[in-house]
């Protein structure tokens, strides 16, 4: 099916259409229109789809702004940021869509310190628009559809120096659960237990999987429930191995997404606080789960998110 004119423009945007095209607030406005209603207007209150539109008028004392609608059904008016990560925010649509772009199609992140250079506000506006887009980007493990087929499973230490003495107490891990050719689940977890790695496992992998770790013992008493277990031995220098019947075993997959991560903490961010990881760890998931897309169509996978998420300032700090 041939696309129309609209969704090519989607798939066509880029930095430059974005601060060209879309520097008029009323455009801007319009595509974020298109992208969260694709298929027309919906209140967000009833979901009601019968919505007249409010015009100005030039001799009221309260004219109605522009881009305001009024629902057939409820009767409560709104725009197209009420019930979304945008609500109640002073900052222009089209900044919020450059700042949206600039953190889906960074690779290696962006710093908020690189935001507030770029789209010309405070640092402090512009690291709280960024902890807004990485709120959207994140979903629960156990929220997800279960991961199947051939998944690797592994875990990193995120944070300070490690000490062996200390069992990593300053460092906080991350598991990583990546189905092969598929998306990638995430958790920041407290420490690497067997309680810990056990509702991760269980929430993000079917039965039916064949599941990939090292060597570690948690997995090889948690994974005796799954349908195949295989396992690269770190310690022998094994990293990838061909069994057999033909199958690679090994956990590179989940290696090339920490290597991403560890990329933009220490090249972005410098430093992460236990706090706001799993947000971060959110942003690289998400892109790791659109990988395949062009920047335009990763942009409206975005959008499609940003309905029913609010984070007030207060929540983030």
């Amino acid at each position: 099916m041939k696309k129309n004119a609209v969704e090519n423009e989607r798939d066509e945007l880029n930095l430059a259409s974005l601060a060209q095209e879309y520097a008029d607030e009323d455009k801007a406005r319009e595509l974020l229109e298109s992208l969260r209603w694709p298929t027309g207007i919906k209140c967000p209150h009833c979901q009601h789809d019968e919505i007249y539109t409010l015009t100005p008028k030039p001799d009221s004392k309260r004219p109605a702004r522009k881009g305001l609608y009024c629902c057939a059904a409820c009767r409560k008016q709104f725009s197209v940021t009420v019930g979304t990560v945008f609500e109640r925010s002073h900052i222009p649509i089209n900044k919020w869509l450059m700042a949206s772009f600039i953190i889906c199609s960074s690779k290696k992140a962006v710093s908020a310190h690189q935001l507030h250079r770029m789209l010309k506000v405070t640092y402090k506006t512009a690291w709280f628009m960024a902890h807004r887009i990485r709120f959207v980007m994140g979903t629960n493990i156990a929220d997800s559809k279960k991961l199947s087929g051939t998944v690797e499973v592994d875990e990193t230490y995120v944070g300070g120096r490690g000490d062996r003495r200390l069992r990593y107490s300053r460092q906080t891990p991350v598991v990583a659960l990546i189905e092969r050719g598929g998306e990638v689940r995430t958790k920041v977890v407290p420490s690497v237990t067997q309680k810990n790695l056990r509702q991760c496992l269980n929430e993000g992998i079917s039965k039916d999987a064949t599941v990939n770790t090292d060597q570690h013992i948690v997995y090889e008493l948690e994974l005796k429930k799954w349908k195949r277990h295989e396992v690269v031995n770190h310690s022998k220098f094994e990293y990838t191995r061909r069994n057999p019947d033909g199958t690679v075993a090994g956990v590179n997959h989940c290696e090339s997404f920490f290597s991403l991560l560890k990329r933009g903490i220490f090249g972005a961010w410098h430093c992460v606080s236990r706090e706001h990881l799993p947000k971060y760890v959110n942003e690289f998931a998400f892109r790791w789960n659109t990988r395949k897309d062009t920047d335009g169509e990763r942009l409206e996978k975005f959008a499609g998110r940003i309905t029913g998420r609010r984070l007030t300032y207060r929540q983030a700090v």
